[in-house]
Parts: C-alpha cells; sequence; structure tokens
C-alpha cells in the first residue's frame, strides 16, 4: 500500500494511482487514474508541467469554495499561455462581501457561470499527464479534493510541486535564515509577488486565477535557473 497523500516525498504516486484506478467509480476521474503519473525519475526539463491558481469564497475548503480556475500548461523552455484555461465556476453559497473585496468577482459575474461540476472532466483532462505548479499547495489540492468528493464522490489527489515551498526552503528554513531570525530579523516574505521581485521578474494583477498561474510558471522557471539543474528527477521536486 503507498503512504497517504500528504507525506511528503515518501508517497508512492505511481502505485497511488494504480490503487485509485481500481477503487473510483467516476468514469473520468477513472480515466485520470488509470493514464498514471509522470514517472518520479523523469528529468524536471522533461516534466510536462500544469502551473494551477484558483480564487476560492475563503480559506477553509470544508465551508468555502472555488469560484475561479486558471490552468497554464508549461515547462521550464516555454508557458503555453494560449493552451490555458480560466473559468468561473458557480458557488452552492452566496458570496462573502469580504471575498468580493479580495478577488473582485462579484454576483453578477458568477450568476451564469456553471457549477463546478459541469467543468471537471475538462479539468481532469488538463491534469492527466501533467505534474501541477502550484503557490502553496494548502490551497487547490484541498479544494480541489474537497470539490471533487462532494460532486463525484471520491479523492482528487495528485503529485505537485509548490513554489512557495522551494522559497520557504531557501529563504525561511535554511541554517542563515534562521540565524538573521535569531538576530530579530523578520523572516522573507514568500508570496507570490514578493517571491517573483528576488528573481527580477514584474508585478502583476494579484488575486486573477490565470494571471496568478501565469506568475506561478515564470517563478518555478526561475527557480530551478537558480536552485537545480534540468536533470534534477522529479521525486526531488514534487509533494
Amino acid at each position: 500500500m503507498p503512504l497517504l497523500p500528504g507525506q511528503n516525498h515518501q508517497t508512492n504516486w505511481p502505485a497511488f494511482y494504480e490503487q485509485q484506478a481500481t477503487t473510483v467509480t467516476d468514469r473520468a476521474l477513472h480515466q485520470f487514474y488509470a493514464s498514471g503519473v509522470v514517472p518520479p525519475q523523469t528529468p524536471i526539463s522533461n516534466v510536462p508541467l500544469l502551473a494551477v491558481d484558483v480564487e476560492t469564497t475563503g480559506l477553509n475548503p470544508k465551508h468555502d469554495e472555488i469560484i475561479s480556475i486558471g490552468l497554464v500548461p508549461f515547462s521550464l523552455a516555454r508557458i503555453r499561455v494560449s493552451e490555458g484555461l480560466h473559468v468561473l465556476v458557480r458557488p452552492r453559497r452566496p458570496l462573502d462581501p469580504k471575498s468580493v473585496v479580495f478577488h473582485h468577482i462579484t454576483h453578477s459575474d458568477i450568476a451564469a457561470a456553471p457549477d463546478l461540476d459541469q467543468v471537471l472532466d475538462e479539468l481532469f483532462s488538463f491534469f492527466t499527464g501533467h505534474v501541477p505548479v502550484v503557490h502553496f499547495r494548502h490551497i487547490e489540492r484541498a479544494f480541489f479534493d474537497r470539490s471533487v468528493r462532494l460532486r463525484r464522490g471520491d479523492s482528487f489527489l495528485y503529485p505537485l510541486i509548490d513554489t512557495m515551498e522551494i522559497e520557504a526552503r531557501r529563504h525561511r528554513q535554511s541554517p542563515w535564515a534562521r540565524l538573521q531570525q535569531l538576530f530579530g530579523r523578520m523572516p522573507a516574505s514568500i508570496r507570490l509577488d514578493d517571491s517573483r521581485r528576488r528573481y527580477g521578474l514584474p508585478s502583476y494583477q494579484a488575486h486573477h486565477a490565470l494571471i496568478d498561474a501565469i506568475a506561478t510558471a515564470e517563478l518555478f522557471q526561475a527557480q530551478v535557473a537558480h536552485y537545480f539543474k534540468p536533470e534534477t528527477p522529479l521525486s526531488k521536486l514534487w509533494n
């Protein structure tokens, strides 16, 4: 049996996919798992990547919902924006005025939007054969899994690369960073825009799912160029 997802790099993702393919009942989700996962030993330069971002009504997947999804396929060499997806989906509960101020998606924007269930098959197709890249894995993976469980009755779990985790390792958890914190220096911000600035990347409009997905793809390309080699195996990066 593979370790449960969330067990960091120890999770046996190929075995988990094989197991899920024999147990899930939803047709589209079965096809996703049956297609398998990118082999862990694949050099990162050869991995088909998918930048993923969602906007939600809040931060708790047990109570809040996805209202916008941005997906952009990319590699270390190219970001294929024209092949991406940006879609609004209608939550089952009214929008909280506080969240409207945050992401600027209003009631009128989602009035004619579909329920997430209507776009899940397309979502699974995008994820198939790709390794998702996100900035803070506890949002995208948790919200997608919760949403799919509610609508399809099965879990939707997958390995991903977290650009925020890479920043945290380099700028908050390194011996030098810890020493600076001991002397009272504030820890470095690992928010998406602040992280991008460290690599000379421009600021973009925040809290738009497609733009944030593009921003995450660019950040990961910069991180690999600074800290890794193209032949680094995928298993060293995914979670």
